[in-house]
Order: C-alpha cells, then structure tokens, then sequence
C-alpha cells in the first residue's frame, strides 16, 4: 500500500476552488516535487497533506503506518523566525513533537540529525547568530527529529545563494537515496525540480500532470511551465 493516496481531490482557498480531480500517490522511497504557477494551490495542497486543510473534495489515505505525527515538516521561514533566541539544540530538539519534555531519547535523536546535516558543531550556538543556510539545515534537522518515514519541505532553498542552495540540495538527495527517506517538495525552481525528483506533480492549470520525471519532461504539462519561465 502507498504511504499516501489521493482520491479525487478538491482544494478551496477562501471559499474559491484553486485545483480538482487530484489524484496521486507517494509511495516509500519516492522524491515527489510539486510545482505550478503562484496561486495553483502547491502550499494549500501542503497544509492537506499535513492534516493542517481538509479538502473540499476526495480524500487522503495514509498507509504503511503513516499518521500525522510521523511526518516531518520544514516550511518556509519568516522574518521573526530567523531571530528565535535559542540555541540550535533547543530547536533541533523541539521536533520531537510527542514529547513536552526532554530526555535522553530525544537528545541522542537530535544529537544524531545535527550530525547527519553537519551543524553538531553549531549546537550551543544562538539561533539567530547563524547565516541562512546553517538556519536551514538546523530547521531541516528539527523535521528529521519527526520524521519517521516522509518529509515535507516548502520551498527549503528559498533565498539561499547558488552555492549554499546546491548544497542543500545534495543533502536532500541522501536523506532520500541513502537514508530512505520519502520526500515531497514544493519547489518553483523547475530545473532542480527535474534534476533530483523521481515524481513530479504539477498542478494548477490545466494540464494537471503526475508521474515520472522523464515522462513529466515530453509532456504538455512541462512545455506550459517552461514556457512561462517559472
């Protein structure tokens, strides 16, 4: 069984139909990018995914033992965010969101993901004294501190200068083909998006296409997005 299924869905913003007729699945180990147009519905799509949204239409179906609470989550950063005055192993372990106190378990578990993104240098360090991309592998770490099969990231290079978004890219890439981690992004960068995802989903106008990478390539679906320069 897929870890999660899509049947038919409709998604409202505001009391207006953005997409319908959504009908994908994730299974274990996939590397799914959503893309589309500003305002297709990639993020409301998101918040559905997390439990966060019910769609207006259809349903989601988890499988394989995923629930809400197993599920890693890394969404884009506001301003205020980027000046939380905690150190980095505070927020790193705060992902470890079924516990409201600390212990040994959690530590060794953030302990670990700091080491997995190469920040286990940084753990007494403020928050808010870091550059951007060593805020986003810590945030990136916090979601691994919940994610037990599948991770969800919001556009994670967002901002981000070329050299620091390819390397966060590459760290992406070995949580999924080294780690076994599913993941699903949102991403508007198109190019990346066919460079390292398996499945991509594209949504909004129509065509509404989902599949494989190299088919997503030689379809419509691509030809519109590329066309428009996103």
């Amino acid at each position: 069984m897929a870890l999660i299924t899509c049947e038919n869905i409709a998604l409202a913003y505001e009391g207006n139909t953005i997409v319908s007729g959504l009908n994908f699945t994730v299974n274990s180990g996939d590397y799914l990018c959503i893309v589309g147009e500003n305002g297709s519905g990639k993020t409301t799509l998101m918040k559905a995914l997390l439990g966060l949204k019910s769609p207006s239409e259809g349903r989601i179906i988890f499988g394989e033992g995923l629930n809400k609470k197993s599920i890693g989550y890394l969404p884009q950063q506001t301003a205020v965010q980027r000046d939380f005055p905690a150190s980095v192993r505070e927020i790193v372990m705060s992902g470890c969101t079924d516990r409201l106190f600390y212990g040994k378990k959690e530590r060794l578990t953030a302990d670990e993901n700091m080491e997995k993104l190469g920040i286990s240098d940084l753990a007494k360090k403020c928050y808010r004294e870091l550059s951007g991309g060593q805020q986003q592998r810590v945030l990136l770490a916090r979601a691994l501190c919940a994610a037990k099969k599948l991770i969800i990231l919001d556009e994670p290079v967002s901002g981000l200068d070329p050299a620091i978004t390819k390397e966060l890219y590459s760290v992406i890439e070995n949580l999924n083909k080294k780690d076994k981690l599913t993941v699903i992004m949102v991403s508007h960068d198109i190019k990346q998006a066919v460079t390292y995802a398996s499945h991509i989903l594209h949504i909004g106008e129509k065509p509404l296409f989902f599949g494989k990478t190299d088919d997503y390539l030689v379809s419509d679906a691509c030809g519109l997005f590329s066309d428009r320069g996103e």
